[in-house]
């Protein structure tokens, strides 16, 4: 029996050293390639299988093998082949056996040799070769059903869809990245790559790297208008994965969470994890109706709410709502997860002081994230939880992900404690209000009656509603049209109540923002027409 496998170190007793003979053939041929200009590649990790009780003989089975490689694409033109020499030696056969394999290959046009180089699958194939076989589809088997909590998560809707490649106006969710200061960012990351210790490679602290949740904390005292201490400070890989850890650590199957409608599917999936039954509540131009929300399910066990910038209708909380919310908290015994995603961008108002500043009972857990203020890659976040709770979250964090990466902690740490986040936050804020304005003057020029843009107070993104267009169709177009947009109506738990978009402008120049008002007002009245039957749906990318 002959085969190719690859990577399984038990198919044949010779299999390490081939591979480290295979290895040693990649660096002679990349030698061996600069003086011939030609270029090498290596079959490393495949292995041959020969055995002598298999009719037809050893050559044949190495022939056998050698071809059905290269039929199949496993060993593609200019691959290096281990000398007859070392390949008998690899599979303890006669040198004979290899070396007629080799000259049985090389009549039939599958290999080539090179003085002083060695032996190489042929390049190009000979014309007359047969062709490889197309690849199987997989069958299709009938596997047990997913869990109430795989279903629920299944059918949490997705982030908006995206087209491949750099951003695109009107994308959603990411900042000015073409803005972002790259070169101190990347001074300051080689500065402490440079000076780690051999302590710092190691297991780093379960809540995160101290430095950093004391810049963070004295961050949200001078910014946020809350008190609280580096100890209550927890570093997570993202804002997602603190919603996740608050969820499973507050809430068991059954639990009844009131969730914003329209809302952030983020904290949906979340929730739906741990099993917990989600309540929609209505949101107003005030925020959530906490009142509405009392008569729904007044002895609810949390609360999740967006109150400096409600997602996705972009709402501020009242006051009077906040204050409302933390009596109910008090009173029903329960807790609130203040999601306070970007906050840092405003252009009408000073922002009011976040929910944990107004928190004298510790019945808010703070949510925060550098994904809008910085970048998404970071992949770094913060929660702040009262003090009882943190041995809590560190048992949790320790049988999860043991702590985010210590590196890029240390130096975000440097990057807030030198001033030069400060620095970046007003510079923004200046850069999205000049192309918040590029976005009003297009929609107004462009567009018209046709799509109205509702008062922008702060965030990252503007929503415009629709009169005669179906928001879901009109995406459709614009995406056919190398634009993006979101429908309003997929942040909907229940029925929509609105028929618009969510317009992105951080992250795309103005001129960007102006030409993709253009190609949506086309995509807008394309929408409007009536689908013909007959015409084919053009493809989409995936973001």
């Amino acid at each position: 029996m002959t085969s190719w496998p690859k990577g399984n170190a038990t198919t044949c007793p010779t299999s390490h050293r081939f591979r480290r003979r295979i290895e040693w053939y990649h660096q002679s041929g990349r030698m061996a390639a600069t003086r011939h200009n030609h270029p090498i590649r290596s079959p490393a990790g495949l292995m041959i299988h020969v055995d002598a009780q298999v009719r037809g003989g050893l050559q044949r089975q190495v022939c056998h093998s050698v071809r059905r490689a290269v039929l199949d694409g496993v060993l593609e033109p200019g691959t290096r082949l281990p000398s007859s020499r070392a390949l008998a030696d690899d599979l303890r056969v006669s040198r004979t056996t290899t070396l007629q394999a080799y000259e049985q290959l090389l009549a039939e046009g599958y290999l080539q040799t090179r003085r002083g180089s060695g032996t190489f699958i042929a390049q190009p194939l000979p014309d007359d070769l047969p062709l490889p076989a197309s690849p199987q589809r997989p069958a299709r088997t009938k596997h047990p059903r997913l869990s109430a909590r795989g279903a629920a998560l299944a059918a949490t809707p997705g982030p908006a869809r995206r087209i491949g490649g750099p951003p695109r106006a009107f994308r959603l969710g990411v900042p000015a990245l073409d803005r972002f200061p790259l070169p101190l960012w990347s001074q300051l990351v080689s500065r402490r790559m440079r000076s780690m210790t051999p302590g710092q490679l190691d297991y780093g602290d379960s809540a995160g790297c101290l430095e950093l949740r004391q810049a963070i904390a004295d961050h949200l005292q001078a910014a946020r208008g809350t008190t609280c201490i580096a100890d209550q400070v927890v570093v997570v890989a993202g804002a997602q994965r603190g919603l996740q850890m608050i969820s499973a650590m507050l809430l068991d199957p059954g639990d009844r969470v009131w969730l914003e409608d329209p809302g952030y599917p983020g904290a949906r999936s979340a929730l739906a994890q741990t099993g917990a039954r989600i309540v929609p509540v209505r949101v107003d131009d005030q925020g959530l109706d906490v009142a509405a929300a009392t008569r729904q399910s007044p002895n609810a066990r949390l609360a999740y709410v967006t109150p400096s910038n409600q997602f996705p209708l972009g709402v501020p909380m009242s006051l009077m709502r906040r204050l409302a919310l933390l009596k109910w908290a008090t009173g029903a015994g329960a807790w609130i997860v203040e999601d306070d995603y970007d906050s840092e961008f405003r252009y009408a108002t000073r922002p009011l002081p976040c929910l944990h500043g107004l928190d004298a009972d510790g019945r808010v857990i703070y949510v925060g994230t550098f994904a809008k203020s910085m970048f998404p890659a970071m992949r770094l976040g913060f929660i702040v939880v009262p003090v009882d709770l943190v041995p809590h979250v560190q048992a949790m964090r320790r049988a999860a992900d043991l702590h985010p990466p210590v590196l890029e902690q240390m130096a975000l740490a440097d990057f807030l404690r030198g001033g030069h986040y400060a620095t970046h936050l007003r510079r923004m804020r200046s850069v999205y209000r000049e192309r918040l304005e590029a976005l009003e003057s297009a929609a107004a020029e462009f567009c018209g009656g046709a799509l109205r843009l509702r008062p922008i107070q702060s965030g990252l993104h503007a929503v415009a509603d629709l009169d005669e267009a179906d928001d879901e169709r009109v995406c459709e177009e614009a995406r056919n049209r190398g634009i993006e947009a979101a429908p309003l109506h997929i942040y909907h738990l229940g029925r929509p109540t609105a028929n618009g978009l969510l317009l992105g402008f951080a992250s795309t120049p103005p001129e960007t923002l102006r030409r993709g008002m253009e190609q949506l007002a086309v995509a807008i009245d394309a929408a409007r027409r009536p689908r013909r039957a007959h015409a084919p749906r053009a493809a989409v990318g995936r973001g």
